[in-house]
């Protein structure tokens, strides 16, 4: 009788630690995706306030010459605003799939859970106060803005009776954001800022550079690298801490890289594009519902998916109403608030 016990027990671990997975679709979506990325790249460059033959890009890229107009726009403008594009959409994308791993929250999000807001508002202490200050700093306050909106967030949730829920973190995160962004406002007006924060409100990827780029680069290649070193624990994470200690894993050690791995993702992704938020909502759901649920394989292929929603709805951006053209985030939240209110109402069915 004991020996079947024990052989139940190993049986479970294994199957624990075996998580579903279509290993079919995974490929098909990291070699797919890919290449739509591409195709979506080269589409982007293309198209615009002046559209230019697919010819012509190619020779900006490999044959640059700086003396032609369109390949100036080609390398100065739109080259560095659709891979910024790609890079926010990867970021947010595979912060909002830890968050959810993590936290066993389907409705974690890095705009949801005040972390953009906490990045927006040392933002504008930035700007308010230290102006001028070069990029690599405005980076790392927007980490610890995001680090203090979280916090918040958290901390306020964690007052009430019965402790954390799905419900009070969204709950507790709609009324901080709703703070920080009241005070990056105020902030805005009183020390005359409010254009350097204008970006930051409509949320887009226009006006990105090279130098931004190779700023952010090592700081989201690093913590995607990451998130994937980690993506075996947070699958552990997700099916119960509980689960996750009984097969061997320090939790607490987890939380905090992951933690951090999320900020450094937020706040870089913040610093670059402002306020967009629920792709961190929608492309792990979307990419969980393909792939399974081990995040070996929801990590590469969320960070995929989001580089693909923000490079076409970023040239969605710049067609819908041209030459004039539409906030990105507002865009993304056509898709998004419909998207989180059907989460919202599952939710409150199981509660």
């Amino acid at each position: 009788m004991t020996e079947m016990l024990e052989s139940t027990k190993r049986t479970e671990r294994l199957s624990v630690s075996k998580p579903r997975t279509r290993p079919l679709v995974t490929s098909l979506i990291m070699f797919g995706g890919i290449a739509a990325l591409v195709l979506g790249i080269a589409i982007s460059v293309s198209f615009g306030a002046a559209d230019i033959y697919f010819t012509t890009v190619w020779e900006a890229i490999f044959s640059y010459n700086p003396e032609l107009t369109q390949h100036q726009i080609i390398q100065e403008i739109r080259l560095p605003r659709i891979l910024g594009g790609a890079m926010v959409g990867a970021s947010f994308a595979v912060a909002g799939a830890i968050m959810q791993g993590m936290t066993r929250n389907p409705m974690a999000d890095s705009g949801l859970l005040g972390l953009n807001a906490g990045a927006g508002f040392a933002l504008a202490l930035c700007f308010a106060f230290f102006p001028g200050m070069s990029f690599n700093l405005l980076i790392l306050y927007s980490f610890l803005g995001a680090g203090a909106g979280a916090g918040l967030v958290f901390g306020i949730s964690s007052l009430a009776k019965g402790g954390v829920t799905p419900v009070r973190l969204v709950l507790a995160g709609a009324a901080v954001s709703a703070l920080l962004l009241a005070l990056s406002e105020g902030v805005a007006l009183y020390f005359r800022v409010g254009q350097d924060l204008a970006f930051w409100y409509a949320g887009g990827v226009s006006g990105t550079k090279w130098f931004q780029l190779k700023i952010m680069l090592p700081w989201v290649g690093g913590a995607i690298i990451g998130a994937m070193m980690l993506s075996r624990s947070i699958t552990m994470l997700s099916l119960g801490e509980e689960v996750a200690v009984g097969l061997g894993q320090r939790t607490g050690l987890v939380k905090l890289a992951g933690t951090v791995i999320v900020l450094v993702l937020a706040g870089s992704a913040v610093a670059v594009v402002g306020s967009v938020g629920f792709i961190g909502l929608i492309i792990p759901h979307v990419t969980r519902f393909l792939v399974g649920v081990d995040y070996r394989s929801i990590i590469p292929c969320s960070a995929i998916l989001g580089s693909l929603l923000v490079v076409f709805a970023d040239l969605a951006a710049r067609m819908v109403n041209a030459p004039v053209e539409t906030p990105l985030g507002a865009l993304i939240a056509l898709i998004g608030v419909p998207f989180f209110l059907y989460l919202a109402r599952k939710e409150r069915r199981e509660l």
